[in-house]
């Protein structure tokens, strides 16, 4: 695997660097930089960008002291962005093998500079994002970059030589192996959101091992949420009032309910089938709680995942006022002759009472 490095990284890492290799794959060839999330920080992620796909790798937390394992970070890195997405683990694995060990050469490729630099912009915001969701509890994480890559490229040519870079990786790794991209456990989960005058319902495939953090991200999706409010899961087997389980956001969080647990690192294979549901619940002033079914495990799923199927019932605006809020919310803005009504529409800005057909169709969801 040949690594071009900036100066700056080829520096700070005191990297050994070889002569560039002629007539080297570039699907087996990445672009480095070394950068930071935050202004006025020093420099805490590496941004790998792929020379055939610009398919992108990020290590958020690369402090200076981390840059003597580089080289097993950045295999890593590309390892378990890869599996994240849910691929294959022979594909994965056939490529880290044929890619071989990393050597590390000088960046000379203005192309290849234009690349990174972008990508690095891009997991900025990605990463910070994250990072700021959590109160900065994420310390370290190399698989960010699946979100990166899902932005399409090339948009300002031609649309035909536009892609994204996630889908153009996947297709060299099938064409690479001749194996499927995905086969792996999954679950079919039905989402329930009771309004009393509707259930908003979405029914979804994920990956059996879905992280927490991405199920709350999934579900911020499915009911067009804004991600404002503060959330947790609650995991349990009866109807008892109290939870077996609860996970929360952040450690201070659990300040107030020291029987929680942190929802980072914890995945839905933990939960279900063992757990009869989980309730997601969001805002805990409007008290949104979604209950989550499992509706079926599906052993060998070989398509790309989290995917909707069907979804019915619009979700509320934020900040309407919880259950009750929300059914005075609708009775007015059903109703064009309420005194209200005016008032309530330029609130509810591009809020309607009926999803639209793009919302019900069954595609993909990238989170």
């Amino acid at each position: 695997m040949q690594i071009f490095l900036t100066k700056k990284l080829a520096d700070a890492a005191g990297a050994v660097l070889i002569t560039p290799i002629a007539q080297a794959d570039p699907l087996f060839s990445w672009t480095a930089n070394w950068t930071n999330t935050f202004d006025r920080r020093k420099e805490d992620m590496i941004v790998m960008v792929n020379s055939a796909t610009r398919f992108t790798v990020t290590i958020y937390g690369m402090k200076r002291n981390r840059l003597k394992d580089i080289k097993s970070c950045m295999t890593n890195a590309i390892r378990n962005t890869l599996l994240s997405m849910n691929l294959n683990p022979e594909i994965v694995e056939a490529y880290m093998r044929q890619a071989g060990d990393p050597v590390f050469t000088a960046n000379h490729d203005r192309k290849l500079t234009a690349w990174v630099n972008r990508k690095g912009l891009d997991a900025a915001f990605v990463v910070g994002r994250a990072v700021n969701e959590t109160a900065d509890d994420v310390k370290f994480s190399d698989t960010f970059g699946r979100k990166v890559s899902r932005e399409i490229v090339n948009y300002s040519g031609k649309s035909a030589d536009s892609y994204i870079p996630a889908e153009k990786m996947i297709k060299a790794l099938v064409q690479l192996t001749g194996k499927p991209a995905f086969n792996y456990r999954a679950f079919e989960l039905l989402v329930t959101l009771d309004l009393e005058i509707y259930m908003a319902t979405r029914r979804v495939i994920v990956p059996s091992n879905m992280e927490l953090t991405q199920l709350h991200d999934l579900l911020q999706e499915l009911y067009k949420w804004d991600d404002c409010h503060l959330h947790d899961f609650r995991a349990a087997d009866s109807n008892t009032a109290f939870p077996d389980i609860r996970l929360v956001m952040t450690e201070e969080d659990r300040s107030y309910d020291e029987a929680a647990i942190l929802e980072t690192g914890h995945r839905l294979s933990e939960f279900f089938p063992k757990y009869r549901e989980l309730t997601y619940t969001y805002d805990m002033g409007d008290n949104w709680e979604h209950k989550i079914e499992l509706v079926r495990e599906i052993d060998n799923h070989h398509e790309e995942s989290p995917y909707l199927l069907e979804a019915d019932g619009q979700a509320p605006p934020e900040d309407v006022g919880g259950v009750p809020g929300f059914i005075d919310f609708h009775a007015i803005m059903l109703d064009p002759k309420h005194p209200d009504h005016k008032q309530m529409k330029e609130w509810a800005g591009y809020w309607s009472n009926e999803l639209s057909d793009w919302e019900t169709k069954p595609k993909l969801i990238f989170v």
